[in-house]
């Protein structure tokens, strides 16, 4: 379980790093809301999750670990659902980093180039390399852009440790009652701390 977990933090937070539009000018404006199934691979290791996007509003679904994870920046709260039991943790604060950000590039990105074209899942994509730089270390990246809905499909590491796509892409409105909690479900609490969890993360503040 604990291992799942790692996985599936390293994929989202890779979602969170990567996703953005391109430099290129004449790209359109990348959608605000939308659904789709990411794939992530690294060390071996394939994980599969579903988000959905709303503008201040995130969720992932990840059947490895079996739970959801909902952020709601209109709210200032993140929410983990567990399904199996039918409870809920609610943590106060969210950072820019727990939803992917809708930039004119990617985070850190010092360069890009055109290197060519391909189809990536049934989309026609126009392939950059791209350098990041952040922490004093520099990064370069392949990111694929579907020209048809204006959206990054893919982006991988150039020396091929990692790679993340997005398959099943729906653009368009997503249902407001997949950023609620549940009906029926019930609040965890640990013993000691009334309200819920108070958790303090190095480097990301109290939540």
């Amino acid at each position: 379980m604990k291992r799942s977990w790692i996985m599936t933090a390293a994929a989202i937070l890779m979602l969170f790093i990567m996703t953005g539009c391109g430099k290129d000018e004449t790209m359109a404006p990348m959608a605000k809301e939308y659904s789709a199934t990411m794939v992530s691979q690294s060390a071996g290791q394939t994980i599969t999750t579903q988000i959905y996007m709303k503008p201040d509003k995130f969720r992932t679904d990840t059947k490895m670990a079996g739970t959801s994870t909902i952020v709601r920046k209109d709210l200032n709260k993140v929410w983990t659902i567990m399904p199996a039991q039918k409870i809920y943790m609610e943590m106060q604060g969210t950072t820019d980093t727990q939803t992917p950000s809708v930039e004119d590039k990617v985070k850190g990105e010092v360069s890009r180039k055109k290197v060519g074209s391909e189809t990536i899942n049934g989309y026609p994509s126009t392939k950059y390399e791209i350098t990041t730089k952040a922490d004093g270390k520099t990064m370069q990246i392949y990111q694929w852009w579907a020209t048809d809905i204006s959206f990054p499909v893919k982006t991988a590491a150039v020396d091929g440790s990692w790679s993340m796509e997005y398959r099943d892409i729906k653009i368009g409105d997503q249902p407001d009652s997949l950023f609620e909690i549940p009906a029926g479900y019930k609040k965890m609490t640990l013993p000691g701390m009334p309200g819920g969890m108070n958790i303090k993360i190095p480097g990301m503040g109290a939540r």
